[in-house]
């Protein structure tokens, strides 16, 4: 029997020492409410969380792309809506003043109104866009054709969506230079009305063409929203499980560590009446 090293005091110490550390670490756990606080706690847990935080960053992003461009199209199909109805307008006119019926007072009034028409049919290609970019033609000051559109959906490089491009939803672009050439002397004849009312009617096939390609590209934002919202949803779940604390399981060890540093006291306050017993040979 020794006095002057204290083995068992020390092996306490030391035993306790280990179990204040865990319970230290239990208890950031139940405060923070993640099990990985550190790299210490859980190194691959810790490379394989945050590999899937920013995977899941990415895919949230890319849903915000997607509904951005959602509104993009959206606003450039109602700008088409609108062309489509004027094209309407117009060749109702031009039918009116295809017939024997109407003056020649009443088809220079037409040309005029049709000159109004087509005014407003640039003056939207000219003036739709989204944050400046031009939906309809290449630029405001510039009416040739619109470049594709590019949509990053996707956390790669790879995962993208394009637009056909090509639209030049302006007169010239829809085959109605020769129309708006003639209603700006506010004239039309009886004959230049009948002829252009075929003209009428491509220029409306051309602008369904360029409507389905946006209708199109926004089934296909739609569809890769829905996707990826899914799959955001099930990257949180993984990561969830690995850097989420379980707190059922976390309070249940932080009690059974309370009880046994309580334990660790206990036995650390015996361990100094063990050398009370040396005395007694002693005296």
């Amino acid at each position: 029997m020794r006095i002057n090293t204290n083995i068992s005091s020390l092996s306490a110490q030391e035993a306790m020492t280990q179990t204040d550390r865990s319970l230290n670490t239990s208890l950031g756990r139940l405060s923070s409410g993640l099990r990985i606080n550190k790299a210490s706690d859980d190194a691959s847990g810790l490379s394989i969380a945050d590999k899937l935080r920013t995977q899941a960053s990415s895919i949230q992003q890319s849903i915000d792309n997607a509904n951005s461009g959602v509104a993009l199209v959206q606003i450039a199909d109602k700008a088409m809506a609108e062309q489509s109805n004027i094209i309407d307008i117009i060749k109702q006119k031009l039918t009116q003043a295809g017939t024997a019926t109407t003056s020649t007072e009443g088809r220079s009034a037409i040309a005029k109104d049709i000159n109004k028409l087509l005014d407003q049919l640039n003056n939207i290609a000219k003036q739709t866009n989204y944050n400046g970019m031009s939906l309809l033609q290449a630029s405001h000051n510039s009416g040739s054709s619109t470049a594709a559109l590019t949509f990053q959906i996707g956390e790669t490089s790879a995962d993208i969506l394009t637009t056909s491009g090509g639209i030049t939803s302006n007169s010239s672009g829809l085959g109605l230079s020769g129309l708006k050439d003639t209603v700006s002397g506010d004239k039309l004849s009886q004959t230049a009305a009948q002829d252009f009312m075929d003209d009428m009617d491509s220029a409306l096939n051309q602008l369904n063409r360029w409507r389905s390609d946006y209708g199109s590209t926004q089934n296909q934002l739609e569809s890769a929203t829905r996707n990826m919202m899914t799959q955001h949803t099930n990257v949180k779940a993984a990561e969830s499980i690995i850097r989420d604390v379980d707190y059922a399981q976390e309070s249940a060890n932080f009690n059974k560590l309370n009880i046994i540093a309580q334990a660790g006291n206990y036995a650390l306050t015996q361990s100094t009446k063990i050398q009370e017993n040396v005395l007694k040979l002693l005296q």
